[in-house]
């Protein structure tokens, strides 16, 4: 079979996250979505997302062979992973109205799946499912114990120094390379997974469920809460959350990360907070891109949601459920607004607009750290949600 993952309408309620990614590579637990889905079926997969997404995020077809869809927004356990596998030619798996998975055989027309034409089954698998930001810190926890059983079944962790202070061993795996030091590790409320290469510097407290992605840092004197999940190739110190970093950023720093998702290549100033809850306790209301307002999360903690390649100085304030666009400046006293459109330079004084160029310098700086490469693909789909979120910064 073909595997072709698909973003359904659930992407925009899922933006700014989706600007610059299909659904299926958000991540949740240790891995993303697509590295879940490829581990579990044994087999790569393709992408069907929006056009400007598709030269970064292929989609391969297949004559050959069936195609199966798989909805990214969902992800899998054992029993989905059955039903899909039962799945023959023009047979559609739903969850309500929901389309869960199809198998179009050789038909490259994925929309037909919602015709007369199928044979439609519910989906009794109970899969976790991602439509909102907000579940992607919500439902971390349970990611992270699923995740955790995936990675680890089978193996044997790294031994952990004895000048740490381990709470639960068995709960506790460490990858090759990967170096912790006197440092507390919690495992009695979850997993704690500590990936290749990472590191945990000394005085670092953390309170599982959590998960360390490989070639990131825990800065000495952390001091974690899960559940919270750091993806690779980032830095992060100070308090933290029930938070998801998504990856290759930084909150290397002092300072309050909480209920929060920040996607790749951001970076948050020195002592810098975010609210994440309100001073009336009220539910948190958080803006939306498809309703184009702020609609209720049903939450009463919710922090900051941040989408990639934007940034804070020293000692910003986030209030409440605040939302900042890709590829944003930040900075400045004073509590910028809850709505922070993308290619935004300012603070609570006010915004102008980032320019392209300024921001591909920015970018092409940082990648240049990581030995990567802001290669045109790159540019070309910040040029492209530069001009989807113009009238946003009007």
């Amino acid at each position: 079979m073909n595997y072709i993952l698909f973003d359904d309408n659930t992407r925009n309620n899922l933006l700014p996250l989706t600007f610059t990614r299909p659904v299926a590579d958000i991540r949740i637990g240790i891995l993303t979505i697509r590295e879940k889905w490829e581990r579990m079926l044994n087999a790569e997969t393709s992408t069907k997302t929006e056009e400007y997404l598709g030269k970064k995020f292929p989609l391969e077809f297949a004559i050959d062979v069936d195609n199966v869809w798989i909805n990214g927004s969902v992800c899998p356990n054992e029993k989905l992973l059955e039903e899909i596998r039962l799945l023959q030619p023009y047979h559609a798996l739903l969850s309500g109205e929901t389309v869960i998975a199809a198998n179009t055989g050789a038909d490259k027309n994925f929309d037909i799946a919602l015709s007369d034409n199928y044979t439609k089954f519910e989906s009794h698998a109970k899969a976790m499912h991602i439509e909102n930001p907000w579940d992607i810190f919500s439902k971390n926890g349970d990611a992270i114990k699923s995740d955790f059983e995936l990675v680890t079944k089978g193996r044997i962790s790294l031994a952990i120094s004895s000048t740490n202070q381990v709470i639960e061993l068995e709960n506790i795996f460490v990858e090759e390379g990967a170096k912790v030091q006197c440092s507390i590790l919690n495992a009695s409320a979850g997993p704690i997974y500590i990936g290749k290469d990472a590191e945990v510097m000394e005085g670092s407290i953390i309170r599982g469920p959590f998960s360390l992605g490989e070639h990131s840092a825990l800065k000495m004197g952390a001091k974690i809460y899960g559940p919270t999940t750091i993806g690779p190739h980032s830095k992060v110190g100070g308090e933290v959350n029930n938070s998801v970093i998504f990856g290759f950023s930084n909150k290397a720093h002092d300072g309050f990360l909480g209920n929060s998702v920040l996607g790749e290549w951001c970076n948050i100033g020195a002592d810098s907070n975010n609210s994440n809850l309100k001073n009336n306790y009220a539910e948190v209301k958080l803006w939306n891109y498809t309703k184009e307002r702020f609609v209720g999360t049903g939450l009463t903690f919710c922090g900051l949601i941040m989408g990639d390649h934007s940034k804070c100085g020293i000692n910003t304030m986030f209030n409440t459920g605040t939302v900042v666009g890709v590829n944003a400046n930040i900075f400045g006293s004073g509590f910028p607004r809850n709505f922070v459109p993308s290619f935004s330079w300012g603070g609570a004084a006010g915004f102008t607009t980032y320019k392209v160029k300024d921001a591909f310098e920015v970018a092409a700086r940082v990648f240049e750290r990581r030995s990567l490469v802001f290669d045109e693909t790159e540019q070309e789909i910040l040029t492209h949600v530069f001009e989807l979120t113009e009238k946003y910064r009007k």
